[in-house]
């Protein structure tokens, strides 16, 4: 095929994941917008996890819930970015490296910001075409926007990375740190760091240092809800009819009636107060939970709260 203007020449290596009928629908998904959107396939697809407090000071871990990128790096100066999310707003801008930003839409803002802080440090200052989407819903009350940065700053830098060499992730959250302070670092660490049944310890504590598989190393305490017989589950706030329903009060009568019906622990996911809860309980008081839980919603003629059944996964990878 014949690339677009701007574009380079044609090669893609990720190009047949919109095609690949054994892949992960999310991915397809990015891979056929991006080209659907900006008329070709991507050059790398990456997934990064949603991630979330444990409720100790220091303590993320990551949900086997991913957010999506997919890039394509131009030679132009121009970024082209689109979401599902917000179909009817996809953006063409130029990628200045200092200055005042252009004017976009606000969905596009932090991805725009982060783009250029790659830019300056070497990744993608040709421009870059760039799909992102997530798995969740913002109703779900995990935090998208770190997720997020994690899976657009992987996969831009992955095209100009050599091949076969994963991108340098403490470089990159650092620069994430940098080019986006209001954002929860601890949240992008997890996404970028994260283990299958483990937390990750960032700062001091007693935990047991475990080794990176590259040159640095990070701190890791168990912590596998299924693996000791227990499930961890996002219990999420339905909107009411009228869309003024009480969240916080709403979530402590939801995480009383948990602890009742047998629930261990509970407590915030992230820095978003009063949207969703994160509960601990036995696997055998799964069904006692969910039913206490709502009977409670439906009794007052409330939407019942959706339960989400959360793995504690791995960290960021390729899909492509």
């Amino acid at each position: 095929m014949t690339p677009p203007a701007g574009t380079g020449p044609a090669v893609f290596p990720g190009g047949g994941l919109a095609r690949r009928a054994t892949a992960d629908p999310l991915f397809r998904l990015v891979a056929y917008a991006l080209e659907a959107a900006h008329g070709r396939p991507p050059a790398a697809v990456w997934s990064a996890p949603y991630a979330f407090h444990l409720g100790s000071p220091g303590l993320v871990a990551a949900a086997g819930w991913p957010v999506a990128a997919a890039a394509a790096p131009r030679t132009d100066g121009l970024v082209r970015l689109s979401s599902l999310a917000h179909p009817a707003d996809g953006c063409d801008l130029p990628l200045t490296l200092s200055g005042p930003p252009p004017a976009t839409p606000a969905w596009a803002a932090r991805p725009y910001a982060l783009l250029r802080a790659l830019a300056r440090a070497g990744y993608g200052r040709g421009g870059t075409d760039l799909h992102v989407q997530g798995s969740l819903t913002p109703a779900a009350g995990l935090a998208t926007e770190e997720a997020a940065d994690c899976a657009v700053a992987l996969a831009v830098a992955d095209v100009h990375t050599p091949a076969g060499e994963d991108p340098d992730r403490s470089r990159l959250a650092r620069l994430m740190a940098q080019a986006l302070p209001e954002g929860d670092d601890a949240l992008r660490r997890g996404a970028l760091f994260a283990r299958p049944g483990r937390a990750l310890l960032l700062g001091h504590g007693p935990a047991r240092p475990e080794p990176e598989p590259r040159r640095h190393r990070h701190r890791y305490v168990v912590f596998d809800p299924a693996g000791s017989g227990s499930r961890l589950v996002l219990l999420a706030l339905r909107p009411g009819p009228d869309g003024t329903q009480d969240r916080t009060a709403d979530l402590a009568r939801a995480v009383g009636c948990a602890r009742r019906a047998g629930a261990l622990s509970a407590w915030q996911p992230g820095p978003r107060p009063g949207r969703s809860v994160l509960v601990l309980l036995p696997e055998a008081r799964l069904t006692a939970v969910r039913a206490a839980v709502a009977e409670d919603f439906r009794h007052r003629e409330q939407p019942v709260p959706r339960f989400l059944n959360i793995t504690v996964a791995a960290a960021a990878r390729r899909e492509t």
